[in-house]
């Protein structure tokens, strides 16, 4: 079944020092250009939300989409936009600074989201739940936008109050891996280059 994916990378990065983290060098590369190149294999379309270094981002060659709304909705802004712009009936959201999401994301979210007869499918590890990492189909959008209209803005309580399912991911704990400081960025360079 094909898959729409978007990439959440409109966040203010605030613990980051207000730099744009789909931006941020990691073994020399931006973050985003790492989740493209893991997510690419699993998708047959990929859209970006972002709301600053625009043009940066169009350079990638995928359809670069702000927030609709002024007001920072977080996450949720990415889900709805994904939702209403994606051209296929399943879309899958990352974050831009995990850049070792699964190679299988998309394809075990899939799975969990038939066999639970569910509308989410949301990644798990080790107890953790991972709410951005997730499979949902197109037609829980009016729900989000009435959930979003009645300034609502937690992403799993929404995703709980769907017909929703966890999928367990604990054999990839690092691929939940999310960059939020600097220094989280340098332990992941060291881990790597080791």
């Amino acid at each position: 079944m094909p898959i729409s994916a978007i990439i959440l990378a409109g966040g203010r990065a605030t613990r980051m020092g207000g730099v744009d983290k789909g931006l941020v060098q990691l073994q020399q590369k931006p973050l985003i250009q790492h989740v493209i190149k893991r997510l690419k294999p699993q998708v047959d379309e990929i859209i970006i939300n972002a709301n600053r270094e625009v043009s940066q981002y169009k350079t990638l060659g995928y359809p670069v989409l702000q927030d609709e709304n002024a007001d920072f909705l977080g996450p949720l802004a990415g889900f709805s936009l994904g939702l209403k712009h994606a051209k296929h009936d399943y879309l899958l959201t990352v974050p831009c600074d995990s850049p070792l999401l699964p190679p299988d994301l998309a394809k075990r979210l899939m799975q969990g989201l038939i066999e639970n007869n569910a509308d989410i499918a949301v990644a798990t590890s080790e107890g953790n739940v991972h709410p951005v990492f997730s499979l949902c189909k197109k037609n829980v959008l009016p729900s989000l936008t009435a959930y979003i209209t009645n300034g609502e803005r937690r992403v799993s309580a929404w995703q709980k109050s769907q017909r929703y399912t966890e999928v367990d991911f604990s054999d990839a704990v690092d691929a939940f891996i999310n960059l939020n400081t600097l220094e989280d960025l340098s332990a992941l360079e060291l881990k790597l280059r080791n």
